[in-house]
């Protein structure tokens, strides 16, 4: 999984649904954090116009540009529901932060070649692997 991890933070670009504005969220400071290493985030929320100075929109078509990675920040439950716009904007991984993990939606985005990570926290293991 190290090696597979290594080649996922090479990736740049990360879009995040349910990104928040609360500072005491995870889906902030993970932004945040992420933003803060080099990376170009992009929050998805319906309810915001931006997020630590970035443009959020409100769906994953939405975005203009080419995503490598969709982190979710959504209930478990919530993760199928989200495929289909998933799959159409063709990431190369989707990423379920600690807590979520969906087995029905990881297969079917395997099955059109998105890797999948579930149950792990993307802040947590980039500072694992690269400190901090």
């Amino acid at each position: 999984m190290t090696d597979d991890l290594l080649w996922i933070f090479s990736l740049k670009t990360i879009a995040v649904v349910g990104a928040s504005r609360e500072e005491r969220k995870p889906s902030h400071y993970v932004i945040k954090y992420l933003k803060e290493k080099g990376y170009t985030m992009i929050p998805v929320n319906p309810d915001a116009s931006d997020i630590l100075g970035e443009i959020s929109y409100s769906q994953l078509r939405d975005i203009p540009v080419p995503v490598d990675i969709v982190l979710m920040f959504r209930p478990s439950e919530d993760i199928p529901g989200f495929i289909d716009e998933i799959i159409k904007i063709s990431p190369k991984v989707l990423w379920m932060q600690l807590g979520i993990r969906n087995h029905k939606a990881k297969a079917e985005a395997e099955t059109h070649g998105i890797y999948v990570v579930m149950d792990r926290c993307m802040m947590q293991e980039h500072k694992r692997l690269y400190g901090d």
